[in-house]
């Protein structure tokens, strides 16, 4: 299995990237690269892995859904009590990878993070199916619980509760959540491992660009 594993490889060939090329601001950058994932009809493409810590150190990740990208940042929402809701409210900054193989594209984020307003994670609550409004209610993530008929019984009763509501309220324990990034990487796939590496690092309220070795 290790011999088979270690001969698995792939040559990157589909695009460039140069300092020349991106925009002056990662977000934009960013905003360019997603829309070109969504033409290409990339599997998921706002799905992300987000890294989080405990105060001491030990860290998680998982795949998120990234819900939007504006000029202040990229936008999650999740349970606040939560493991990842604990660490981020223990040690309130993440890492947020996207992989898009279909454009051999990557982007790294690592940035602050802080919680959005109620108003306006109500408002996104209330525009989910309501099947996931009520599943929202239903589970106490990531507790331990003694079996899946414990959530299946209260998805029922909880639909009973609200057969006549198309838009619930909104947990107080649910909300969204702003990654404020100070370093943005792009990297796009090139022959023999030589990838382009665009950086970009936050410093006095300005972006400054750099080429990493791959």
């Amino acid at each position: 299995m290790q011999k088979s594993l270690a001969n698995i490889r792939l040559e990157y060939a589909r695009h460039s990237l140069s300092e020349q090329d991106v925009h002056h601001d990662p977000i934009d950058q960013f905003k360019t690269w997603l829309e070109e994932a969504l033409d290409a009809k990339v599997t998921e493409p706002t799905a992300m892995n987000l890294a989080t810590s405990s105060a001491d150190g030990i860290p998680a990740s998982r795949i998120m859904l990234l819900k939007e990208v504006n000029e202040k940042g990229f936008v999650f929402y999740s349970n606040y009590q939560s493991s990842k809701g604990k660490q981020l409210e223990a040690n309130p900054v993440c890492a947020l990878n996207f992989f898009w193989p279909e454009l051999e594209r990557q982007v790294r984020v690592q940035g602050t993070v802080e919680k959005i307003s109620k108003e306006e994670s109500e408002k996104y609550f209330q525009t989910r199916p309501k099947s996931s409004q009520i599943g929202a209610w239903t589970s106490p993530q990531s507790t331990v619980i003694e079996s899946r008929k414990i959530l299946e019984e209260r998805e029922a009763v909880l639909a009973e509760k609200y057969k006549d509501q198309e838009v619930l309220p909104k947990p107080e324990q649910w909300g969204g959540y702003l990654v404020r990034p100070f370093v943005v990487e792009f990297w796009q796939g090139r022959p023999s491992r030589l990838h382009d590496r665009i950086v970009y690092t936050l410093k006095d309220n300005s972006w400054k660009i750099n080429r990493l070795a791959p």
